[in-house]
């Protein structure tokens, strides 16, 4: 059981290096103590199967949401046995799930029938939502390519590894004509347009141009086109990770057909998700239909635009990447605000003129500049409401008005931010390189 009086030395340890580091802040050594210990204080819940991890204030187990809520924790798994076991357990909870059903994103701990039953779509009393997200597998396969970097502990290139991946190998190639070829249908009543899909559950239109469809953002908001270019990045970055994997494990021919794949996914990316923009150049799209049809925005849940280096898909340097990047911390993207207490990414997801913290992380690890990381720190430490936790969405005018006050994801993003400040990066991560 998690004791959340004693925490493992190895936090402490953690704790007091950002203190030293902090040691005129006591802003800043309140909030990481808070945030970093709020996942595994509050979330990790232990039962016969392992660990289940909620999200915070909905008591269900997203595969993105809790791959980034412990993904920090990975900094301390290779001298802390009891946490990579924690880790180890979350990963295979996620590898049930997916084997389950891949087209689903939450679930339960156990069969309950507890979340959204009356959606029109294959629901089991397991799932709690069933919004198919092509993030919701590439964050498993990246957290057990991480925690094996992490650790060095192979137990997790197993036969159950390679059933994952080659589930989510079929998915994602069915996907790659879902007009033709997809049995995932999903509609929701009595709600906004964004949490169902058009077309009786089919979604908007799209025509095949090697990338994966999605039927959901990583908001759980619909795709207004069905290829998002961010999840379609992320999708190459651990594909790469499946085939180093599977060759690791003597799986050669697997492994062929996930490099193939991601060959696939990145030259439709590269041919379909840029544009020529008159002011900043060539940049990324949000999504497109692969028929000509563009969103140019970025939203503030990970993966997107802004978080390409961060995901590995491309460098920081990287001038696409700049125009993209020039592109979305400006008002030409519709979700970035200005206010007086600060500026950012926001989403359509929570109300107008919201900026999130989650994107404020991502700006931060991913910026070029010491006083682009400094102005990001300080908003941080201006906006937390006066509960030195992270929230979902505060208002850039009134950070004392914000959304979800239990949201460990956001937590845990300040907390890899802090970390990425004195030096310590998750090990085999792209920033870390």
């Amino acid at each position: 059981m998690i004791d959340k009086k004693n925490i493992p030395q190895s936090f402490q340890k953690i704790i007091n290096q950002v203190n030293e580091v902090y040691a005129d802040d006591q802003d800043v050594q309140k909030l990481f103590e808070n945030c970093f210990l709020n996942t595994y204080q509050t979330t990790l819940k232990q039962d016969d199967e392992g660990t289940f991890v909620i999200t915070g204030d909905i008591p269900a187990m997203w595969l993105r949401d809790s791959s980034a809520q412990v993904r920090p924790y990975l900094v301390l798994a290779k001298e802390d046995q009891e946490v990579a076991g924690m880790l180890k357990q979350v990963i295979e909870r996620q590898w049930k799930y997916i084997l389950m059903d891949p087209y689903a994103n939450a679930f339960n701990r156990t069969p309950s029938n507890q979340g959204h039953q009356n959606d029109r779509t294959d629901m089991s009393p397991w799932i709690w939502e069933r919004k198919y997200e092509v993030d919701s597998l590439c964050y498993p396969i990246q957290l057990t390519y991480l925690y094996w970097k992490a650790t060095g502990d192979r137990s997790v290139l197993n036969e159950e590894l390679k059933r994952v991946l080659k589930t989510i190998h079929d998915v994602w190639k069915v996907e790659q004509n879902h007009e033709e070829q997809s049995p995932y249908l999903f509609e929701r009543d009595d709600c906004r347009v964004s949490d169902t899909l058009l077309r009786e559950g089919k979604g908007g239109y799209s025509v095949k141009t090697g990338m994966t469809w999605s039927g959901f953002r990583p908001s759980d908001d619909a795709c207004l086109y069905g290829y998002l270019i961010p999840a379609n990045m992320f999708a190459v970055v651990t594909l790469g990770y499946a085939e180093e994997m599977l060759s690791e494990m003597g799986e050669t021919t697997l492994a062929s057909q996930m490099a193939e794949l991601a060959g696939e996914i990145k030259n439709g990316i590269e041919t379909y998700g840029k544009i020529q923009h008159p002011v900043f150049g060539e940049m990324y799209v949000y999504e497109t239909d692969g028929n000509g049809q563009v969103n140019l925005m970025d939203d503030a849940n990970v993966p997107s635009l802004l978080s390409m280096p961060y995901l590995g898909y491309t460098a920081l340097d990287d001038q696409t990447y700049r125009n993209t990047r020039n592109f979305i911390l400006s008002r030409h993207n519709a979700y970035y605000y200005e206010g007086s207490s600060g500026d950012g990414i926001g989403s359509p997801h929570t109300p107008d003129h919201y900026i999130w913290h989650i994107a404020l992380a991502i700006q931060g690890m991913t910026a070029a500049s010491k006083e682009e990381r400094a102005k990001i720190l300080a908003m941080f430490k201006h906006t937390h409401g006066s509960t030195y936790f992270m929230h979902e969405g505060f208002n850039a005018d009134r950070p004392e008005e914000y959304t979800r006050t239990w949201f460990a994801w956001a937590n845990s993003m300040f907390s890899e931010f802090i970390l990425s400040e004195i030096g310590l990066h998750v090990p085999g991560s792209p920033l870390s390189r």
